[in-house]
């Protein structure tokens, strides 16, 4: 591996992979890319101007922002003059960004739109440390991210960017992820430059993207996993297009044609329960080679196990139906990349027999964050895993009261685990104990002795009044493969028996409706209609027997609006609130418990 600094990466990519779109990104109906030689020149000029601003090594500047390449541009202009990122949700209450810009101490915050901006308005009077507010957007009586890029032009302080530049370390703070906070007020993760090279380090081999490879980038780039794979793709010469939106996503795709796309498994469980109703529309023969194709993608397994005669019919599928799912997506996709989150085992075959393999990744902002990958385009993957742990990283499983056999948290050690928490060392001796085993709070098992399967959240597992241990997630992702069901949220802690909470699919109500003749005029009307309570008792029935009888969910109820980031029912990344869940349906979780004969 070479000797390479993070704030590097451009340089070293106009080297290597001089192109006219390193960056880009649709803006007023028109591409707008950033080649390499320009990113290198706007970047040097924001750190020259973030100097001038009186920014020194190891000030903390906040970006609030959707994905843009003026997030890249900042982000690697802070890096070059060895101030600290703190990346922040675009999606979050005005009471959480004064916390965190509180806690983290910044000096300045970049805001992408005008909607964020009118979100934080004011705290610069209200946070004694923060200086300066600057936007994206042109937002009259705010400054613009372009008067620092002026100021750098106007006054470069080269000499000094290259006096700062040989004093960073690899051990120097260089990010802080604020953990979207499933419990609790989220906690500021020290990552240092050495934490994030180590992942460019160990996986540079694992994945082969290079100079001919386009990603589509959506995913919050405040996360750490959408940041650090997009320093990977600096790395291997990959060009970054980002989406205008989530709503244009389908859209931009098709117009990007990516060859790399990561996501997390909530939005390929969307894509592909659309896929699902658009098929169950087809009529006659063009129905039957739709759903004849899909089961036999369901039934994939890696390197050709189902023999040659399943193989034979895999290529007639992805020749005449598969194809079209590919178009879909852009037409070009190499590689899937999933994180953040457990995929259900369905969702990786089928779009990996579909010839756009996804490579599930496990790990935490605490971990930089890649721990392990189920590297599906090669001959070591196993599916219902995370395949397995990348090299340098050290797994131990610890054993406790409620686990089945087998199992452990998954404690783990390495050059990619987090310096602590930002200003609680007392937070940080929770999860690193005295011999430098950093714990998860996830619970997991060896298959075959080294491909990682997660079971479960550690806090998550709960007992019932019968002293049973229930895994929701587990029960969770075996229901949501239910297209009627979009989420659900196993309860019952101290209870008689597991219950649960469901969202419906709007999507694939809509559609039963249709084809069983029931008029839908909305989810608060439907939900209560004789018809759909009976079919959901027949779906929980269905999908029940999978467990065992202590296990299986006995009653439930059927929510009307769906649970959303912004209503504080789901994290950034799509993972459940269960707090703020339960707190919101307390009258719900009663009606189910307190009725019981």
């Amino acid at each position: 591996m070479e000797n390479i600094k993070l704030f590097e990466l451009a340089e070293r990519y106009h080297k290597l992979f001089p192109k006219h779109d390193m960056i880009a990104t649709k803006t007023s109906g028109k591409m707008r890319t950033y080649s390499s030689s320009e990113y290198i020149e706007t970047t040097n000029n924001i750190g020259y101007g973030l100097l001038n601003l009186g920014i020194n090594k190891n000030d903390k500047i906040c970006i609030i922002s959707l994905n843009r390449p003026e997030w890249s541009l900042i982000d690697m202009g802070i890096n070059k003059i060895g101030a600290v990122n703190v990346g922040i949700y675009a999606n979050i209450t005005r009471a959480e960004y004064k916390y965190i810009i509180n806690d983290c101490g910044a000096k300045i915050i970049f805001v992408g739109s005008n909607e964020i901006y009118n979100t934080i308005k004011g705290l610069d009077l209200e946070i004694e440390c923060l200086e300066h507010i600057f936007s994206f957007d042109q937002i009259e009586g705010v400054n613009n991210w372009l008067d620092i890029v002026e100021n750098g032009v106007i006054n470069p302080q080269e000499e000094q960017m290259n006096k700062i530049q040989k004093q960073i370390i690899p051990q120097d703070l260089f990010t802080l992820i604020y953990t979207s906070g499933t419990t609790g007020k989220p906690k500021g993760v020290m990552l240092n430059h050495s934490n994030v090279i180590s992942q460019i380090t160990t996986l540079k081999e694992k994945l082969p993207i290079g100079i001919n490879d386009r990603a589509i980038s959506f995913l919050p780039l405040c996360h750490v996993f959408e940041r650090m794979i997009e320093y990977f793709y600096m790395f291997k010469g990959v060009s970054i297009y980002y989406a205008q939106s989530l709503e244009t996503l389908g859209e931009d795709l098709k117009e990007i044609q990516p060859t790399i796309m990561p996501t997390v498994p909530r939005l390929l469980e969307k894509v592909y329960d659309k896929i699902l109703t658009k098929g169950s529309e087809l009529k006659g023969l063009k129905k039957k080679l739709f759903f004849w194709a899909v089961e036999l993608g369901l039934k994939h397994e890696y390197n050709g196990k189902n023999g040659i005669w399943y193989e034979f019919q895999l290529a007639i599928a992805n020749k005449i139906i598969f194809n079209k799912w590919r178009e879909a997506v852009g037409g070009n996709i190499r590689f899937i990349v999933s994180g953040a989150s457990a995929l259900q085992e369905r969702i990786a075959k089928i779009f990996t027999a579909a010839q756009m393999p996804v490579l599930e990744g496990y790990g935490l902002s605490e971990t930089s964050p890649v721990i392990s990958v189920n590297l599906a385009h090669t001959k070591n993957a196993h599916y219902g895993t995370v395949g397995t742990v990348i090299p340098g990283v050290e797994l131990k499983l610890v054993h406790e009261e409620g686990m089945r056999e087998g199992e452990g948290e998954i404690t783990i050690k390495g050059p990619n685990v987090m310096m602590g928490y930002y200003n609680k060392p007392e937070e940080t001796k929770k999860v690193i104990d005295k011999d430098g085993w950093f714990h998860t709070g996830d619970i997991g098992c060896l298959i075959k002795g080294k491909y990682l399967k997660i079971t479960d959240r550690k806090k998550e597992i709960f007992k019932t009044s019968g002293g049973k241990y229930i895994a929701p997630q587990v029960m969770e992702n075996r229901f949501k493969e239910s297209r009627l069901i979009e989420q659900i949220i196993v309860i019952g802690e101290g209870e008689k028996h597991p219950a649960a909470l469901i969202m419906p699919s709007e999507e694939g109500i809509k559609f039963w409706c249709h084809k069983h003749n029931i008029n839908f005029l909305n989810m608060k009307e439907v939900i209560n209609k004789k018809a759909i309570l009976e079919k959901f008792n027949k779906e929980i029935e269905k999908y029940n027997n999978f467990f065992n009888p202590y296990e299986r969910i006995k009653k439930f109820e059927l929510i009307s609006e769906p649970w959303s980031v912004d209503g504080g029912e789901l994290t950034a990344t799509m993972k459940l609130r269960r707090k703020n869940i339960l707190a919101k349906y307390q009258h719900l979780y009663k009606k189910i418990y307190n009725t019981e004969s």
